[in-house]
This record gives structure tokens, C-alpha cells and sequence, in this order.
């Protein structure tokens, strides 16, 4: 089991950029694939960036080039580092993680789950 606690996030104008972060804790040695999720009010949760154990990154094509997902071993913990925000960015944002080292892009194969946090986007 691992717990994931999630911080950062909040309101920031267009163009702006924000850091979130994601603490694991419990059975931390585990080789997990890392993931980044978002949900927009009345949407479908949706996937943002993933981090694979070999430290292989993807991204959703809505995100690309201005969002970066990184892991500190050290520390235990993922960032989502979101920069050029737009609008349509807005969202509560989750972290996962995956039993599964290689991860996925679909939210149903994680199997464990951040409490979410609030990014708004203002024009």
C-alpha cells in the first residue's frame, strides 16, 4: 500500500505556470509507474502525464511541450511542473500511482490515488 498526498495547485492568470507535487509514503520501494490526471467539472477524468519506472515520460497532446512530469527518488515524490497555462487547463488535478511499472494512460489501472487539487486558470 502507498498513500499519496498532493499540494500545490491554486489560481494563477493565463500564461502563468504551477507546480504541483505528489508525496508517496507507506511501501515506497515498490518500483510504481507515476501518473497525472485531470477532471473538469461536468468531463470525464482525463489523462495528463505519465512516468513510467525507467523513467520514460508521455504526455497528452493537450499538454505537451508546456508540462512536465519529474520523480524524486529521494524525496518519494512526483512533480507536475504546468507552465503557459491556458483556460482549458482548469481542472482538479489527481495523482496515481501504478502496481504496474510500465503504467497507462487510462485511469481505471491505477491503484492508488491522491486526494485532488484545484488548478484554476483565469483568462
Amino acid at each position: 500500500q502507498v498513500q499519496l498526498a498532493q499540494s500545490g495547485g491554486g489560481e494563477v492568470q493565463a500564461g502563468g505556470s504551477l507546480r504541483l507535487s505528489c508525496a508517496a509514503s507507506g511501501r515506497t520501494s515498490r518500483r510504481y509507474a507515476w501518473g497525472w490526471f485531470r477532471q473538469a467539472p461536468g468531463k470525464e477524468r482525463e489523462f495528463v502525464a505519465r512516468l513510467d519506472w525507467s523513467g520514460s515520460t508521455y504526455y497528452a497532446d493537450s499538454v505537451k511541450d508546456r508540462f512536465t512530469i519529474s520523480r524524486d527518488n529521494a524525496k518519494n515524490t512526483v512533480t507536475l511542473q504546468m507552465n503557459s497555462l491556458k483556460p482549458e487547463d482548469t481542472a482538479v488535478y489527481y495523482c496515481a500511482a501504478d502496481n504496474d511499472p510500465v503504467g497507462s494512460n487510462w485511469s481505471f489501472r491505477y491503484d492508488y490515488w491522491g486526494q485532488g487539487t484545484q488548478v484554476t486558470v483565469s483568462s
